[in-house]
């Protein structure tokens, strides 16, 4: 039987807030988790902010709904501002900084996208990730300016200095809406140097042709979810180099960390006694760094991976 609109609302947002706890609790090398927190960031701040996210990702849902039902445009959906209303719903619940900037980056289009899907019938993944294309390619002017406010929101560490539309140039804004420059033309810019940006404009290549079928596999095979993520997030970091890490230390050594992880999975990761142990010494090496070495991108990744499997019928 066919959901109802709230009903489809509603699953979205709680597939997506599952994701999202499932991705923080799983000890990932040099990430906050259940058993790991950063001097000023809790596994706490995430699981309050998998909370205060969840109602952005039920209007996403109940927009796409709409898009499918003829009740609304989809270039008036406004993703950078369900983007915006996230963060800030995130930064009013808890006070360990910026916890999900990229996740929410990530998983807002794509709780629109389900939103549509589900709309259709029932969920498929095909189906998802087409509409995912056609939300992340109708985003506006309005919708860039979202963005950057909801960066300024998030505060995040890193950001380092863009060539073109910098976020802390003040004439940004004005000239993304004079020139009308759409939140997907920027993330075009950006594609090169930022994994988060280059899912966007590539249909989210790393997460349905990478994470997602390493993930799917793992926790088929396995009753424990965590390992199945931790085993995933070493598969992802030793193919693609964390762009978090790049944008602070430079990419030479997000390569290394990569080179590292390739190592561990190598070994067979967290399936083996050896494979364990370099990967605890892994993460003791990258504990080491202040927060500098940390796979945030990578977690990213993993979350929107984890949000596929869900909406595909996952249940830990």
């Amino acid at each position: 039987m066919q959901m109802t609109t709230q009903e489809s609302a509603r699953h979205v947002m709680r597939c997506l807030e599952l994701a999202i706890l499932l991705e923080a609790g799983a000890h990932k090398p040099g990430n906050v988790s259940v058993l790991a927190n950063f001097e000023k960031t809790r596994y706490e701040h995430f699981l309050a902010s998998a909370v205060a996210a969840a109602s952005s990702f039920e209007s996403g849902a109940r927009r796409g709904i709409a898009v499918h039902k003829g009740k609304m445009k989809i270039a008036d959906v406004r993703v950078g501002n369900i983007i915006r209303d996230c963060v800030a719903d995130i930064e009013a619940w808890q006070h360990g900084g910026n916890t999900l900037l990229g996740t929410v980056i990530l998983l807002s289009p794509m709780a629109v996208a389900a939103g549509m899907t589900l709309a259709e019938g029932s969920f498929n993944v095909g189906s998802f990730r087409k509409n995912l294309k056609l939300v992340v390619e109708s985003t506006t002017p309005v919708d860039a300016v979202n963005l950057y406010a909801a960066i300024e929101i998030a505060n995040p560490s890193g950001l380092g200095k863009a060539a073109d539309l910098d976020l802390n140039d003040p004439t940004s804004a004005k000239r993304i809406l004079d020139e009308k420059i759409s939140l997907y033309r920027v993330f075009k810019i950006a594609e090169g140097y930022d994994t988060i940006c280059s899912e966007w404009v590539n249909n989210y290549h790393l997460t349905f042709d990478l994470a997602f079928p390493s993930l799917h596999k793992h926790l088929r095979n396995t009753a424990n979810p965590s390992a199945a993520i931790v085993q995933t997030f070493l598969e992802v970091l030793a193919e693609v180099p964390d762009t978090f890490i790049a944008r602070k230390t430079g990419i030479e050594k997000a390569r290394e960390i990569s080179v590292k992880a390739r190592e561990i999975v190598k070994l067979g990761g967290v399936e083996t006694s050896v494979g364990r142990r370099t990967l605890d010494e892994f993460d003791q090496e990258l504990r080491k760094s202040s927060n500098l070495l940390n796979p945030g991108t990578t977690a990213d990744i993993i979350a929107a991976a984890l949000a596929v499997c869900i909406l595909n019928g996952y249940r830990p």
